[in-house]
């Protein structure tokens, strides 16, 4: 058959989009009736899976039938295996089966086939378990059931996915292409699983920048994680572009994945390019962490966007509450988004500085809440805290929008690091790609645009910081301080300033008032007090008392403090209400109603490193910005909170004047004429 590999290529996606992804999915013709659309995946894949396998153990069968022969234990078979097959593209084999039978021997027996097919799948080594995540001897017995099994072997013993046909990395798309499609057919979260090849490679280049140098080294041993694995796209983009670096250098692969299906393609996609098999493990991320021995070189994450945490509130507030070390100790973000979550998870994961200086990096793919949800105090803020206060966040990237095939909403890239070189310590990029986006020509999902190949490599250069004024295509680049994005939120008082007359209006608010109303004798009282106006406070409440105390009214303290409450309006003329009682008796009353909010930025003024100089700093900024304006106002510092927001598009924010106001009356006479003409049409 025709190799597929050089149809893989379409608008620079590596997506195997044409021939082989429409071959494969094509026996969704044989399945239709006795399966709906939302069953094919649960075929589809896992033939494919197994096909790729087959594939790559064809030439090796040989010698894999003499190990397996000559040696009992796994861990025999693996070393042994491995030895024989190594080459100069793989690492080789360290999965085998005892099984004679191919997918076209297996043909060759047609009233045996189902038991055949079973006896092939049983016969993998206890490593490749993937099978049982698929639930494939029930998948291969229901398609004998519905007398659809040979059709669907033919047509998959048809596919060359030799490794000659279809590199890794277009097998990886294809499996990723195979679950959006699976996905979107069962209208199931299309593209969840699915990140697309261009914003991988622009993470991978964007981590790896500074250290290449390091990577072309001899010798060089890498450690690449990704959380939210999926079927292993990113790992396999990584793996690979470290390779075209340095053909030499050994990389250890990892990954949790918590869909069976995605897990047991990416488990099979690492067994195949010879990693350990054990390094890729099932779970929810956010529940238990596989890993939490381990720290990693290299971090790469693209959780799925939007998603709550709902189901698992419980596991993540007992982390959080633990502190310490625990992976969400600086804060909890809303139930309803946790991306956050996963982005203290990934910078978890760093591998810690070492003496050379090397330490980890890390790349995750964001919606744009993580950059400002989230009030001073509040969860989201006290992260966004964390991670800049410790320097952890080397750069953000904005994407251009409909980038995702599930999405069309804005997305960025955090690139992350804990040991940053000195000329980039205390700092932090902020990069705007969203006008470098090439048109598909065909959409894929709400997948309308990508990032080129050139267009990724001006990106790279702009967070490298070597731009040339020459350069035709100037990405715009700013960097801050870190803590330019940090501020306090202070609570503006003024004192409370009220006038108490009985007159009409406020006697009628005292009838309204559901407590107040049930007290007997007390509106005849007040009808009778007078309309005289007192400004002070403590003069009122001690005429009223003595008046209501005449007419035999008894009210509790709760019960004056509401009939004040109710018959004081705010007047600028009268006195200060005073505390009254406890620890701050004397000190002027705020009043609720003129309570107001500032938010100043730590580097107003200058950037004060101590908490004490930041004090200074609001108080200077309340003297000139407030203080002018409102002469009785102070700051409540008991209420004041830090914040921490990233604003990235008021930073790259442009203003575009209006229309000169000729045009658009203009406009609007010739919109007015053609109304009118249609309106005489209508009369004719």
């Amino acid at each position: 058959m025709k190799p597929i590999a050089h149809f893989a290529r379409l608008s620079g996606e590596f997506l195997v989009l044409s021939v082989l992804s429409s071959f494969v999915w094509s026996v969704a013709d044989t399945l239709r009736g006795p399966y709906s659309e939302a069953e094919y995946g649960s075929v589809i894949l896992p033939f494919t899976v197994l096909r790729r396998l087959e594939c790559v153990m064809e030439p090796h069968r040989e010698a894999m039938a003499e190990v397996v022969e000559k040696y009992d234990g796994e861990q025999q078979r693996r070393t042994h295996l491995k030895i024989r097959t190594r080459n100069q593209d793989n690492a080789g084999l360290s999965f085998w089966t005892t099984s004679n039978y191919t997918l076209m021997k297996a043909l060759q027996d047609p009233d045996n086939l189902a038991a055949n097919l079973i006896d092939y799948v049983g016969g993998f080594s206890s490593n490749l378990d993937v099978f049982k995540s698929f639930d494939f001897e029930n998948a291969i017995r229901t398609l004998d059931t519905r007398d659809r099994l040979a059709q669907v072997v033919r047509h998959f013993e048809k596919i060359d996915m030799s490794p000659e046909a279809v590199s890794n990395a277009d097998m990886g798309d294809l499996f990723e292409n195979l679950i959006y499609r699976f996905a979107e057919s069962a209208n199931d979260g299309a593209g969840q699983f699915y990140t697309p090849r261009d914003v991988v490679r622009l993470l991978v280049d964007l981590i790896y920048d500074e250290d290449t140098n390091g990577l072309r080294e001899r010798g060089t041993v890498r450690s690449i994680y990704d959380p939210t694995v999926g079927t292993g796209g990113m790992l396999t983009v990584a793996d690979e572009h470290l390779h075209e670096l340095n053909p030499g250098a050994s990389t250890a692969l990892f990954g949790q994945e918590i869909n069976p299906r995605t897990y047991a393609i990416c488990k099979a996609d690492l067994l195949i390019k010879g990693q350990d098999p054990t390094n890729v493990r099932q779970g929810d991320t956010l529940v238990v962490d596989r890993f939490e021995e381990l720290r990693f070189d290299y971090v790469l994450s693209n959780p799925p966007f939007g998603t709550d945490w709902k189901a698992v509130e419980s596991d993540v507030k007992n982390e959080h509450a633990r502190g310490g070390q625990g992976r969400f100790a600086p804060g909890l973000p809303a139930v309803g988004d946790a991306a956050m979550l996963f982005l203290l998870h990934v910078a978890s994961k760093m591998r810690d500085v070492d003496e050379t200086g090397r330490g980890g990096k890390a790349g995750i793919v964001l919606n744009g809440s993580p950059l400002f949800n989230g009030g001073a105090g509040s969860g989201p803020s006290e992260i966004r805290g964390h991670m800049l206060e410790n320097d952890l966040v080397e750069a953000i990237v904005a994407l251009p929008n409909d980038m995702f095939y599930n999405t069309g909403i804005s997305t960025y890239l955090w690139i992350l690091t804990n040991a940053k070189s000195d000329e980039r310590k205390g700092k932090i990029q902020l990069i705007d790609a969203t006008d470098l986006g090439s048109k598909l020509r065909k959409s894929i999902g709400s997948k309308r645009v990508e990032i080129s190949d050139e267009n990724r490599d001006r990106i790279v250069k702009a967070f490298a910081g070597s731009q040339n004024e020459d350069d035709n295509v100037k990405v715009p680049v700013k960097e801050f301080s870190n803590r330019d994005f940090a501020y306090w939120t202070v609570t503006v008082e003024r004192p409370l300033q009220l006038r108490f007359q009985c007159t009409p209006e406020t006697i009628s608010a005292v009838a309204e008032h559901k407590k107040l109303t049930q007290v007997t004798g007390l509106m005849d009282a007040l009808k009778t007090f007078g309309d005289e106006a007192y400004l002070n406070r403590e003069k009122f409440n001690e005429a009223i008392g003595k008046h209501l105390d005449d007419h035999g009214v008894n009210l509790t303290p709760a019960f004056r403090k509401n009939l004040w409450q109710t018959i004081g309006v705010h007047d600028e003329t009268a006195e200060y209400c005073c505390v009254a009682t406890g620890k701050k008796k004397g000190e002027i009353e705020p009043d609720p109603a003129l309570r107001d909010s500032e938010n100043v930025p730590f580097g107003w003024g200058g950037h004060p490193k101590t908490h004490d100089a930041l004090k200074e700093t609001v108080q200077a900024y309340f003297d000139a910005e407030v203080k002018p304006h409102v002469d009785d106002a102070w700051v409540d510092w008991d209420k004041t909170k830090t914040g921490y927001e990233i604003p990235f598009t008021r930073h790259f924010y442009t203003y575009e004047p209006p229309r000169p106001l000729a045009e658009i009356d203009a406009d609007l006479g010739r919109v007015v004429g053609e109304i009118m003409e249609l309106l005489r049409e209508v009369e004719a």
